[in-house]
C-alpha cells in the first residue's frame, strides 16, 4: 500500500464517518505536510450552517489554525471527491503543493459538481503557479462508493447544487 493509499483511507474513514453524522455529508479530506497531519474533516456544511465548509475548506481552516498560517506550501490534500471550484481555487491561494483525489466527477452525480461545462481540473491546470499537481483515482472505487452514482435517480429534493 503506498502513502497515497494510506491518507486517502483516512479521509474515506473521515467521509464515512460525515455519512453517519446529522448535517454533514460523506467527503472527507485530510491535510499532509512533512508525513505529518495537519488538518483533516469532513463535509460540516449543515453543522455549521455554513455553504464554505466543505471537507476541504474545513481542514484548510485547522491547518491555519494548527501551524498560524494561512499558506501550506509543499502540503498534500488529499479529498474522496475532485474539490469542487471553490475548493480547488482556495487550494491554490492556500498554496497547496499537490492536491490527491479519489472519485472524480465522471464518477458521481452531477449534482457534486456546480457547473456542467466547467471541469474544476482547469482551475488547477491553468493556475498562475507551476508548484502545484494534481493526481486523481487514488482509491477511486473506494471513493466512489461514498456517493451517489452518476445514473441514480436521486430526489430533486434531495440534490444540492441544482
Amino acid at each position: 500500500m503506498t502513502q497515497d493509499e494510506d491518507y486517502m483511507r483516512r479521509a474515506v474513514a473521515l467521509a464515512e464517518a460525515g455519512g453517519r453524522t446529522e448535517g454533514a455529508s460523506p467527503i472527507g479530506c485530510v491535510i499532509v505536510l512533512d508525513g505529518e497531519v495537519i488538518g483533516e474533516a469532513h463535509n460540516e456544511v449543515d453543522i455549521l450552517h455554513d455553504p464554505t465548509a466543505h471537507a476541504e475548506m474545513v481542514a484548510m481552516r485547522r491547518a491555519g489554525k494548527r501551524l498560524g498560517t494561512s499558506e501550506f506550501r509543499g502540503a498534500t490534500l488529499y479529498s474522496t471527491l475532485q474539490p469542487c471550484g471553490m475548493c480547488s481555487m482556495a487550494s491554490i491561494w492556500g498554496k497547496i503543493g499537490r492536491i490527491v483525489y479519489g472519485a472524480g466527477r465522471d464518477d458521481v452525480h452531477h449534482m457534486y459538481f456546480e457547473g456542467a461545462q466547467l471541469d474544476t481540473i482547469d482551475f488547477v491546470v491553468d493556475a498562475f503557479r507551476d508548484d502545484i499537481s494534481l493526481e486523481g483515482g487514488i482509491l477511486k472505487r473506494e471513493c466512489t462508493a461514498l456517493l451517489h452514482k452518476p445514473d441514480e435517480a436521486v430526489p430533486v429534493e434531495e440534490q444540492g447544487n441544482l
